[in-house]
This record gives structure tokens, C-alpha cells and sequence, in this order.
């Protein structure tokens, strides 16, 4: 156990400890015996006055997560939670942080008096096709209530997620939200949405507070609680599995491999999770600014929060693949981080324990790397915006905002052409891409039918660097990298379009809400494109009214308008946000240039 005197100096950091009433409960966790228990990794965990978990650090001390706990109607709970993400940011959870709430008029409906909470919740499984079990798991009776006018309320309860950008919840931002969990009694594992938003590394330090929490529950029982993974609905996937599996193991009865069962949606309860003997534990390396998480003696992933390229290393595949060709080995004691063939070589940590990989695994390079569209070196970006490049969404009426607006045209989009033969027809045939301003979603308006010729005119640069290195992996999995030397990013100048003055037979067009009440602008940028397509082009533009005079005064033909309010896409984030708005007079046009 460390000395009491560098424990004491632990908790005084800044940052170790916010919570105020963490704080409060200061001279009990420096004077009562009991209260810090350091793991046999030499990490730290320190239990407030009420007996829960307040805080985890690294054995040097580096704060992983901090939890509040208070009363609620009686209940000793979990009220607030911060957990430290590998490249230095703080992401905070707030549990039931999200409410949802729909009523209905049941007083129409013959016999209304008789109904109960449980007749309700017959009715929403009904609709929703799932177990009358599975809601009433999320759905108590505090949740589902008839007044006495016939008045039906539902609250449909989520923990909320957060980004800190201070480190503290005086700032937070909204960025997505999960099954409310049962924190007090963990029982369950659960389905997270918007997990587009969240911030690289969210979910490991996640799970990191969930299996120290379920480990505190399940010290004293004969044997640990079996968990499912349970949502309404679930939402399965190659990732979630991969996640999970780094902390529970999955079994299924009779035994067999577990990944087909849980990958179908209805019965990916079916499998039950059980903790593995060693959870993965992180490390942090001030000195050479670096975070490591560990599983056995292997380690899983290696982040340094000065990259710009705002991406960790990860362990080389069997046929010495990595994402973007980063990755992490151990040999001869040393830890190697190679970027793209270039070897960085550190140090492995004292207090890390026994690392014995994994090993290096030599291949040959692809010949073209993600930085390769911005003709080899990647924008000027600070590693904090490049690790922070992920689109936020308010959880309330606020406006959202430009970039994170440009998925929900570009997923339809995407399914649009896949589903109209005509259009898939006339797409497929154009050989010259342009893509302007769609920055947050340019991997998506680049089709996988056939390589052709993409320019990409960006505004951002920091989103434009994490669509390369999306691409980049996608064609990478996909053996098509010989697709992305055909793909050209060019940072706009002074709004102006594409310097070198090609044609185009296909284009994506964004117009910058700063130009929705300027009817000028709006016609000189369809202007501009105008004299960038070639006879035959489609182009799909997003922008106000005006864009549809603009076409027609530069000859072009508008073929559908349609509000992007409208789009399933959208009205499928509404699902998850009800509150959500876009901004007024967002119109998705497409465009024919005869």
C-alpha cells in the first residue's frame, strides 16, 4: 500500500476530486483506515464515507473516474460521473439525465378507467415487437402513469453523457445518451445512441466505471451477476461486441460461439456476460505524454494527447494491418509506436507491470497513406480539435448546427440512390466527383461502386483530416486502396470553388447558413456551379429558397425540393431527441444540368 502521506497528496490534486460534496468528505478519506484500496495492478480506489466508490486513479496517481453519490427519495444513488479519456478530456454522466416524456388521451377510449400501467405497457411492447418483460426492465411505475382525467404519461428515462470541457459539469455539452442503468445494483449492459458523438475513447473509460462498480457490488456474493445486453430497441454491433468483450465474457447456452446470437438483434439478449478474471487498467505517462490501457500483459491501445493526428495505436493485425497504419508492438522490453513504417520507441512503464506484448508483425506498406488526398501533408490541426472532431447535438430546442446537420442529408442520400434504380443508374455512370462544404460527411457522399475522379473543397480542416482517415480504413478493409488516389481534399480560399476550373459530371453541394439571408451570394454560387457541370451532371445542394432561383437563372433544372426536416434520417434523431430543430428553411434540392 503506498505511504499515507503521497495518498493524502493524491487526493489534493487538482481535479482528482470536483464533487463538492467528494470534497466535503475529504478528512474522512485521509483519516479512516479502509477508505483507499490499491489493486494488485497498484491502482488506487477510494470509498467515500457512505461506503461507494468516489474515485480511481493509476498506480502514479492520474485520476481515471470520479462518482458523486447523494440521496434520491430515500436511496442512497449515483447522481453525477466524470471519467478522464485517454487523450486528456473529460466526459460526465448523469444518470436518468435525459427524460423523454409522451401523453396520451385516453379518455376516449371505452373503459379507460380500468387500465393500468402494466395494460400500457402490453400496448408499447406491442407496437415496439418486443418482451412485455423488457418493458416494464425500463419502464417502472413511476414511468407509466393515468390520471384521473385519463391523462396517460410515459417518461422514457436515459443516462446522459456529456462533454466536460473544463473537466467540470459548469460546461457541459450534450453529446449522446444510454439505457438508464440500474448504478446502484449494476444488472445489466446497455445500448448507447448517438455513439457517433462520442468522443474517442468514451466508451472503454466507460465501461472502465461500470466493471469497478459491478466488481464493488459483486465482492461479497458467491458468484458474480450475469448481465445481458438490454435495450428498447438493441442496437448490436462488431464494435459493441468487441467492447464488451474486453470486460465480461460472453457465453450462450450450450455453449458454441456467441458473436452470431448477439449480432441478431431479438436475441442478443439471449447472451449472458460474465467479468473476465483481469479487466483491462490504463497507465498514464506524463512525462512522455502518453496513456496506455493493458489487458493481461498485452496492450490494447496507446494514445499520446500531442498527436494531431488525433488517433491512437493499436495492436497490428495477423497480416500486419493497423488503422491508418498505426500501430503499437512491444519488443525487446521497448514499447514501438510505428505511423505509417516510421518507429517511435519508449519506454515501458515501471508501474505497469509485466508487458510482453503484442509483437511486432512485419508487412508491406500500401503504398498510399490517409495523407495522401491532401497531397502528403495532412492540415495544421492541434491535437485537442483533432481527438475532439466528433458533431454534437443539442438535447433541447437549440438549433443544430451546420456540420452536424450534414449527415442527415447525406445518409439519405445515400440510401436515396441505392433505392432508386434510375438515379443509382446516372450516378453510377459519372466518372468526376465534386464534393463542397459537405466537411462532416464527405466518406459518405463518396459512392463504393466504382472508383472514380473526387474532389473535395473543405472548409474545416479538422473534420476534413477525420473523413481521410475514415476513408482510409474503410477501402483499406475493403482492399480497394487504389480508389484513394483518385480522391483530392483542397482547403476552399476566401469561398471561392475549385481552383483548378475542372468539370463534373456529379456534385454535392453545401451552402453555408451564412449566406440563407444573403439571395446574392446564393445566386453566385449556383452560378459557379453551374460552370462546374458538365451537359448531363446530377448535383444534389443543400441551401434556402433561393437556391432554386439561383439554378434556374444559371440554367439549370430543379428536379425535387424536399425539406430536410422531412427526411427519415432526421425524423429518425427526433427518436432519440424529440426536442431536436433544425435550422428554419434547410431545403435538400436536386439539381440536372441539361
Amino acid at each position: 500500500m503506498l505511504p499515507d502521506s503521497l495518498v493524502h497528496e493524491i487526493l489534493r490534486r487538482p481535479g482528482t476530486l470536483t464533487f463538492p460534496s467528494n470534497l466535503t468528505d475529504l478528512p474522512h478519506l485521509t483519516a479512516v483506515a479502509g477508505s483507499v484500496s490499491q489493486q494488485p495492478t497498484g491502482h488506487l480506489v477510494v470509498y467515500g464515507s457512505h461506503g461507494r466508490r468516489i474515485c480511481a486513479t493509476d498506480p502514479d496517481g492520474h485520476s481515471l473516474h470520479e462518482c458523486e453519490w447523494g440521496p434520491v427519495d430515500g436511496v442512497l444513488r449515483l447522481l453525477r460521473a466524470r471519467v478522464h479519456l485517454d487523450w486528456g478530456a473529460w466526459v460526465g454522466l448523469t444518470p436518468s439525465g435525459l427524460v423523454n416524456t409522451m401523453t396520451l388521451d385516453l379518455s376516449r377510449k371505452p373503459g379507460w378507467q380500468r387500465l393500468r400501467a402494466d395494460d400500457l405497457r402490453g400496448m408499447a411492447a406491442q407496437a415496439m415487437r418486443v418482451p412485455l418483460e423488457e418493458v416494464r426492465f425500463f419502464y417502472n411505475d413511476q414511468d407509466v402513469t393515468i390520471g384521473a382525467t385519463g391523462a396517460a404519461t410515459i417518461r422514457h428515462r436515459k443516462d446522459a453523457i456529456y462533454f466536460l470541457p473544463d473537466g467540470t459539469f459548469d460546461s457541459k455539452q450534450f453529446m449522446a445518451c444510454m439505457g438508464a442503468m440500474h448504478w446502484e445494483e449494476i444488472d445489466f449492459l446497455p445500448v448507447v445512441e448517438l455513439f457517433l458523438s462520442l468522443l474517442p475513447g468514451t466508451g472503454s473509460a466507460l465501461f472502465e466505471l461500470i466493471r469497478g462498480l459491478y466488481d464493488d457490488q459483486n465482492r461479497t456474493k458467491p458468484a458474480p451477476r450475469a448481465l445481458r445486453y438490454r435495450g428498447i430497441p438493441t442496437y448490436p454491433s462488431e464494435a459493441a461486441y468487441r467492447l464488451f468483450s474486453n470486460f465480461f465474457s460472453p457465453q450462450i447456452p450450450g455453449g458454441g460461439d456467441p458473436f452470431p446470437l448477439f449480432m441478431d438483434p431479438p436475441r442478443s439478449h439471449l447472451v449472458t456476460w460474465l467479468p473476465v478474471p483481469d479487466a483491462p487498467r490504463r497507465h498514464v505517462d506524463a512525462t512522455q505524454k502518453l496513456c496506455v490501457t493493458i489487458h493481461g500483459q498485452r496492450i490494447l491501445k496507446a494514445t499520446c494527447w500531442d498527436d494531431p493526428a488525433g488517433l491512437s495505436y493499436q495492436p497490428f493485425d495477423r497480416r500486419g494491418a493497423a488503422p491508418c497504419e498505426r500501430g503499437v508492438a512491444v519488443e525487446q522490453e521497448q514499447l514501438l509506436l510505428v505511423d505509417r513504417g516510421i518507429r517511435r520507441v519508449l519506454a515501458l512503464g515501471h508501474s505497469w507491470g509485466p508487458v510482453t506484448g503484442p509483437p511486432m508483425v512485419s508487412a508491406a506498406r500500401p503504398g498510399i497513406d490517409w495523407t495522401a488526398v491532401f497531397g502528403g501533408a495532412a492540415p495544421t490541426i492541434s491535437p485537442e480539435k483533432a481527438f475532439g472532431a466528433v458533431l454534437l447535438y443539442p438535447d433541447d430546442e437549440q438549433e443544430i448546427g451546420e456540420l452536424p446537420t450534414q449527415p442527415f442529408v447525406a445518409d439519405y442520400l445515400q440510401d436515396l440512390i441505392e433505392q432508386d434504380r434510375p438515379l443509382a443508374g446516372q450516378v453510377g455512370r459519372a466518372g468526376h466527383q465534386l464534393i463542397s462544404g459537405f466537411d462532416a460527411a464527405i466518406t459518405t457522399c463518396i459512392g463504393s461502386d466504382r472508383p472514380r475522379a473526387c474532389t473535395v473543397l473543405y472548409d474545416h480542416p479538422v473534420f476534413a483530416q477525420r473523413q481521410a482517415q475514415m476513408l482510409w480504413n474503410l477501402w483499406a478493409r475493403a482492399q480497394r486502396l487504389d480508389w484513394f488516389s483518385r480522391v483530392h481534399m483542397i482547403a476552399r480560399v476566401d469561398g471561392r470553388g475549385d481552383p483548378s476550373h475542372s468539370t463534373y459530371d456529379l456534385a454535392y453541394e453545401w451552402t453555408p447558413f451564412s449566406h440563407y439571408d444573403k439571395p446574392d451570394a446564393v445566386a453566385a454560387r449556383m452560378q459557379q456551379l453551374a460552370r462546374q457541370l458538365m451537359p448531363g451532371a446530377v448535383a444534389f445542394v443543400v441551401g434556402p429558397s433561393t437556391v432554386a432561383d439561383g439554378c434556374r437563372a444559371a440554367g439549370m433544372h430543379v428536379q425535387t425540393i424536399t425539406p430536410v426536416a422531412s427526411l427519415p434520417t432526421f425524423r429518425m434523431h427526433q427518436s432519440v431527441l424529440p426536442r431536436a430543430q433544425l435550422k428554419p428553411g434547410v431545403m435538400l434540392f436536386q439539381i440536372a444540368r441539361p
